[in-house]
């Protein structure tokens, strides 16, 4: 019943950007939190950023001022603006559903319970 679905990613070169999306079946995402997670090659999967209506939203250390996370609630959809992109941006980006709240400086994947099959973001010149 739940779902999460990404899309929007691509081959940009450094200091361009890209708007991920992350289409939510279930429940409107007011009710939720969404995470948006990356995993590249070699290294562990880590958390971009987390969008809570109730409780605010929140961003890894390396994206802030870089990254945007907002909503759309007629579409029931969570994007994640990428602007001033630099090539260890390169991942497989993932949004989750989560029920609880957005950690303060921390994103565990065990708050996620229903994650979407990743979208490509290749970061290059």
């Amino acid at each position: 019943q739940f779902q999460a679905v990404e899309s929007g990613g691509g081959l940009v070169q450094p200091g361009g950007s890209l708007r991920l999306s992350c289409a939510v079946s279930g429940l409107t995402v007011d009710d939720l939190i969404i995470g948006w997670f990356r995993q590249a090659p070699g290294k562990e999967r880590e958390g971009v950023s987390c969008f809570s209506r109730r409780d605010g939203n929140t961003y890894t250390e390396s994206v802030k001022g870089r990254f945007t996370i907002s909503s759309d609630s007629a579409t029931n959809t969570v994007y994640l603006q990428m602007n001033s992109l630099k090539p260890e941006d390169t991942a497989v980006y993932s949004c989750a559903i989560g029920f609880e709240e957005c950690r303060d400086g921390y994103m565990d994947k065990e708050d996620f319970d229903y994650w979407g099959r990743g979208t490509q973001v290749t970061v290059s010149s």
